[in-house]
């Protein structure tokens, strides 16, 4: 099979590798589209130590099933599907628990770092463990089904921070994630929405996609809630002051392995701060408000290649200067 392979830092070759075999609980997919994700770009350059070459990357992907396990259920040759990115074991404390995200024997598709080395869907094939299987809607594409990775983390952020009717929300940071957790809170029922960030063009795509007001900062805001989606100790401080007493802060960006807080604000307000990992099963809602149209995500689709224009893209995504927001890989 074809695949794209990250063979040393900043450098792709397309390559001819075995079609990936599968474990009795396993199935092989036809990989139809992956997003290259902002964790590849930095993987692409070495910065995350969390792909190690040579590796084959890509996580946020969709497909048809062309091969099943013998103890892989009720899935068949053909069905449409997309899977979490999170490959988690379903039998450690935290999977007992529903908490599949924080698995003890936790791997995330299309990563090496070290302690495992998992092959990822830039790649004309894929193999998975059924228990992270979902069944693509009939109304959503391939493209849009690929969307659902990053769906579901914005999913798993508006959870965390319990947001409701009744609430004012904000979201600081309108890159694409910021945007899918607007639209994720926006189906919650928010009283007020308000979108933060120091980009003109961002704050209107916001507007666009439901926020009630869109500012270059949340000072004096005095929200319920406010969903932190950029990682940087700038706005990760002004989340925290941004809301009331008792409010609540959800920490989805991780820009910055290490950041700031105003430890004063946060004690004697009694803010309660939440950090959020991945998703915790969270693609059957992700896919359900995608196949709603709750949560649009083609206008956020820059643009569809294949396996053979990736390397371009990766580079144009990583000058960071591209104006690119997804690129999807069609193998």
């Amino acid at each position: 099979m074809k695949a794209l392979q990250l063979v040393e830092y900043g450098r792709f070759e397309i390559v001819d590798l075995p079609e990936p075999t599968i474990a009795p609980d396993e199935v092989r997919i036809r990989v139809r589209a992956c997003g290259i994700c902002g964790s590849d770009v930095h993987g692409y350059d070495g910065s995350t130590g969390r792909r190690i070459p040579p590796i084959v990357m890509g996580h946020e992907a969709s497909g048809d099933i062309v091969a099943v396990g013998a103890n892989a259920g009720a899935w068949e040759v053909g069905d449409r599907v997309t899977f979490d990115s999170t490959i988690y074991c379903g039998q450690c404390p935290y999977c007992l628990r529903g908490e599949v995200n924080l698995c003890d024997n936790r791997q995330v598709l299309g990563v090496s770092c070290g302690d495992y080395s998992r092959q990822g869907a830039f790649a004309e094939y894929v193999s998975v463990p059924a228990r992270v299987l979902c069944r693509i809607p009939d109304n959503i594409t391939y493209q849009q089904a690929a969307m659902v990775e990053p769906v579901s983390v914005a999913v798993h952020g508006i959870d965390r921070a319990h947001i409701g009717p009744g609430d004012r929300v904000a979201i600081i940071g309108t890159g694409m994630i910021g945007l899918l957790a607007l639209q994720v809170a926006n189906a919650a029922r928010p009283d007020e929405l308000i979108a933060v960030d120091i980009d003109p063009r961002k704050r209107q795509a916001a507007l666009d996609l439901g926020a009630t007001q869109a500012l270059e900062s949340a000072d004096g805001l005095d929200l319920d809630a406010a969903i932190e989606a950029v990682g940087i100790t700038a706005t990760v401080s002004m989340a925290i002051k941004s809301v009331r007493k008792g409010g609540r802060v959800a920490l989805i960006g991780n820009l910055e392995p290490t950041v700031q807080i105003p430890l004063q604000v946060l004690v004697t307000r009694e803010i309660s701060l939440y950090g959020c990992c991945a998703s915790q099963g969270d693609y059957e809602e992700s896919l359900s408000l995608i196949s709603s149209g709750e949560v649009k995500v083609d206008s956020m689709i820059s643009e569809t290649i294949t396996l053979e224009q990736a390397p371009e893209y990766f580079e144009r995504l990583h000058s960071g200067k591209s104006g690119l927001m997804k690129v999807i890989v069609c193998p």
